[in-house]
């Protein structure tokens, strides 16, 4: 199955280049779909006139961000230039802390196509 999301520039350099091998997403009814042999299509926000495919290699599930990021390096979740802390404040603009405990977080392990 083929899924598609949209990806801030930052993260989208970020898998590009290499260093974010997982993508982070909350476990809500959409991401619930993907299974591992999928692909999933990113889209540069804002244009969406780039993209580029990775396939899902494997799930991780979490409760929350905080749970994920003690068992990964941030070198691996984003990029060295970002903590920790940066990462998940970012994260949490987009998912609260309820919506994190209704669903919980998925770790996306992709390779570039």
């Amino acid at each position: 199955m083929e899924h598609e999301m949209k990806l801030q520039p930052e993260y989208y350099n970020f898998i590009l280049n290499g260093t974010k091998r997982i993508e982070i997403r909350l476990n809500d009814e959409k991401r619930q779909q993907i299974k591992i042999g999928d692909t999933i299509n990113f889209l540069k926000d804002p244009e969406l006139n780039e993209s580029f495919q990775v396939k899902v290699i494997g799930l991780l599930r979490y409760n929350t961000f905080e749970d994920m990021f003690r068992d990964f390096d941030i070198s691996i979740l984003s990029d060295k230039s970002m903590t920790k802390d940066e990462l998940l404040a970012t994260l949490e603009k987009f998912y609260t802390k309820e919506k994190q405990e209704q669903y919980g977080v998925l770790g996306i392990r992709i390779e570039l196509i």
